[in-house]
């Protein structure tokens, strides 16, 4: 086990239901299996995260399968990969993650959002999940052989701690058309997502690949999508109607994937 008690940062171990450090903090375990290592003085607010609503409106189009070619693509790149251990960073409800664990020796979900985290952890139970800031990760150092970042924030002096020597950083960012269709529904003028020009000190880019296709949704699965992105809020009443009553609408992907890996310490 790899937790690290967010207080201290001293190595937790597992007692029956609970972790535990030398300093004696303790962190228990739901009943659902997930562990809460988020504290209180370490909240921007009362409940960080997604909302219940917003998770279950990612479950809903995901679950229908429209990002199944992302997560495919992932798991490609992680059987070349082999991860005896494995985090997914904001991972969510699990929908990636669970597809992760079938390739990783052993894999970890990490969200700030109790209300992923939760069902998360009782749907996936091959799964370690934990609450969490991406800011803070609770695991020893040098412990992950790869972490999945998909638009999550992280602090990359975190992913340089706690990745091994020759590991490996995934990150899935928007392409430039990601969902311009969408957009084109609440702006008057739909820019181009700028490319991530993201340097991860200590790690070298080893692969940069995109990934684009077009969906068709109902209007069910496209409120769905709207509801998941952060330009939802800009959405008027109309946009929303008009989503509700699609019975096809068609709207682009644009992923782009990049693979880091940690540079290895001199001999």
């Amino acid at each position: 086990m790899s937790y690290s008690c967010p207080l201290c940062h001293a190595p937790l171990t597992r007692h029956e239901n609970s972790y535990l450090c030398p300093q004696r903090h303790q962190f228990d375990r739901a009943k659902e299996g997930y562990v809460n290592l988020l504290p209180v003085q370490h909240k921007r607010s009362r409940d960080p995260g997604d909302s219940a609503d917003m998770m279950q409106a990612r479950r809903t189009f995901l679950d229908a399968g429209h990002y199944q070619p992302l997560r495919d693509a992932l798991v490609e790149k992680l059987r070349v990969l082999e991860p005896a251990a494995l985090l997914d960073i904001g991972c969510g409800e699990g929908y990636y993650t669970h597809a992760f664990a079938n390739i990783a020796g052993e894999t970890w979900g990490l969200d700030v959002a109790k209300a992923a985290i939760r069902p998360a952890a009782k749907r996936y139970p091959q799964v370690n999940f934990c609450v969490a800031s991406s800011q803070r990760l609770p695991f020893t150092a040098q412990s992950m052989d790869v972490i999945i970042r998909i638009y999550a924030p992280c602090n990359p002096q975190e992913l340089a701690r706690v990745v091994k020597p020759g590991g490996w950083v995934i990150t899935v960012t928007p392409g430039p058309r990601h969902l311009m269709e969408l957009k084109g529904l609440i702006y008057d003028q739909v820019h181009l997502h700028e490319l991530s020009n993201e340097q991860l000190a200590g790690f070298v880019l080893r692969q940069h690949d995109t990934l684009g296709y077009d969906m068709t949704l109902n209007g069910a699965e496209a409120v769905a999508l709207l509801q998941m992105t952060p330009f939802a809020w800009r959405a008027k009443p109309q946009v929303w109607e008009t989503l509700k009553a699609q019975s096809a609408f068609r709207c682009q992907t644009d992923f782009s994937i990049h693979c880091w890996q940690r540079e290895s310490y001199p001999a």
